[in-house]
């Protein structure tokens, strides 16, 4: 019986992995969410990359309820509808956040145009967020796949710019910039980030004014940094949600990036993915059909992340403007 039980649990932990540690990300900060998050860390990586992380989502789905287990979807309320990995943190006022400060320099690089060979290809890094990896790993596979371009990626789930409390990305982008020089970086990151904003000693509730001006500086301080290191940035937006809210949080988020990239043009640039992840009205669906007009599943069952047809579409799509509006000269 103890070694049924042992199975058994063991099992059970390997099935739910990733919301256990979801639920450690989302408890206060210490010693016991810090032993959690390194107990949890391993298993969840193993359950999603053995794909059994999978089974908890369709059971979910089956019975009606929110991912990650909870009441059934009619019955959450408005402010906690979000998938558990995009719920937001406690209240940085309460943990004595701090953190460093944002950089504002701007430096501007020669216009983009490249033509990499097998002997001297193009340098290319990859970041995001869980739908940044969605998208990074089949655009790494398509882009090592042309011979003349050396791509890596640098994915984290459940982080973003609002809290580098918990993940600093500025910090871990230079540590990329430093390490594998690249000419390109491609930008995914803003799921996680509709909540307050953490600096130093003070936070800015998200919807409160100065918001949308503070995480701009951060977008901006962000590609200043790649462009600082001679790397030209292609950021791809945010696609639609399921959710109402979400989505347009999504929107905000998207507005905000594109109006300091607007202000860069000669170091950043743009790529919508609701021009290739939405129906014909610009809104969230879950199937599309494919050049034979077969309809393909694009997006998984939470309503937010990317399904694999749904990442290797859009990793054509960025394949496509580097291509077009970054006028590298790429085979086939």
């Amino acid at each position: 019986m103890l070694a049924i039980a042992t199975v058994a649990f063991s099992l059970w932990a390997l099935l739910d992995a990733p919301s256990l540690q979801r639920a450690a990300i989302e408890s206060p900060v210490g010693a016991r969410r810090t032993v959690s998050m390194d107990l949890v860390g391993p298993l969840a990586a193993l359950s999603r990359g053995i794909g059994v992380s999978h089974v908890v989502g369709w059971t979910d789905q089956a019975l009606g309820r929110t991912p990650g287990g909870g009441p059934p979807l009619a019955a959450v309320n408005a402010g906690s509808h979000l998938p558990r990995h995009l719920r937001r943190p406690a209240d940085p006022k309460e943990i004595g956040a701090a953190r460093i400060p944002i950089a504002t320099t701007t430096t501007t690089v020669p216009v983009f145009n490249q033509h990499p060979s097998p002997a001297a290809p193009l340098r290319v890094l990859v970041v995001g967020d869980s739908i940044g990896l969605d998208l990074g790993q089949p655009l790494v596979s398509d882009l090592a796949s042309t011979s003349v371009i050396t791509p890596t990626l640098d994915g984290r789930e459940d982080t973003g710019l609002s809290r580098p409390d918990y993940f600093d990305w500025p910090a871990e982008l230079r540590v990329d910039l430093a390490n594998d020089h690249p000419q390109l970086v491609v930008v995914m990151i803003g799921a996680n980030d509709p909540q307050s904003l953490v600096g130093g000693d003070t936070s800015i509730p998200y919807g409160a004014p100065g918001w949308n001006a503070g995480y701009g500086r951060r977008v901006g301080a962000f590609i200043d940094d790649a462009a600082s290191a001679g790397a030209r940035v292609l950021w791809v937006g945010m696609p639609p949600m399921a959710a109402p809210q979400l989505n347009g949080e999504m929107q905000t988020i998207n507005s905000v990036v594109q109006m300091q990239i607007d202000g860069r043009p000669h170091v950043a640039t743009y790529l919508p993915s609701s021009t290739v992840l939405a129906d014909g009205q610009g809104n969230f669906t879950a199937y599309l059909p494919n050049a034979s007009g077969v309809e393909v599943n694009i997006r998984t069952v939470d309503g937010v992340h990317l399904s694999p047809g749904g990442g290797e579409l859009l990793a054509q799509a960025v394949i496509a403007s580097i291509r077009s509006s970054l006028h590298v000269d790429l085979p086939g």
